[in-house]
């Protein structure tokens, strides 16, 4: 099978914009074929914003997500492979998904990645949801049931598995 990392790409950027949104997208600056613009990328990450007001010409395909933005005043082309990115998220509520370095799709020829006893593969993107880090839950125990997603207070980002 094909990754599923640049369909999702695509459903959750078109989710964010369609919520009124900013889509931010969290790259591996470091990996091949990145094109970003060089002196911007931090510990060999980069956070770009993809909103359509942002950006002109984009693009996600099954292989790359390119477009064209202004940073300091001048055009730049850029160009990320789905591979390296890392996330995407709204900047307004921190919903959004992250992936594994390493999270395509299971494929025939693909012996590395494994499913494991829960029926899910150990490689799997982990779903964030905006969750109030003050809020106490209540647990018996018991995992059959989600905790309640909070009320009130500042979002923050926790990984959910």
């Amino acid at each position: 099978m094909n990754s599923s990392r640049p369909y999702m790409l695509r459903a959750l950027h078109e989710w964010i914009v369609d919520n009124d949104c900013t889509p931010y997208i969290l790259v591996d600056a470091n990996y091949a074929n990145v094109k970003v613009p060089p002196g911007y990328a931090a510990d060999g990450q980069i956070v770009l914003n993809t909103a359509p007001a942002a950006v002109r010409y984009f693009t996600v395909d099954n292989e790359a997500i390119s477009f064209e933005a202004l940073f300091s005043g001048a055009p730049f082309s850029l160009y990320v492979p789905v591979g390296a990115v890392l996330a995407i998220y709204a900047r307004e509520n921190g919903q959004g998904m992250f992936f594994d370095a390493s999270s395509d799709a299971l494929s025939d020829d693909d012996e590395d990645m494994q499913v494991e006893e829960g029926g899910e593969s150990a490689d799997a993107p982990t779903v964030l949801h905006a969750v109030d880090t003050d809020a106490v839950y209540e647990s018996d125990g018991s995992d059959d049931e989600p905790p309640t997603p909070p009320t009130s207070g500042r979002p923050s980002l926790r990984i959910i598995k």
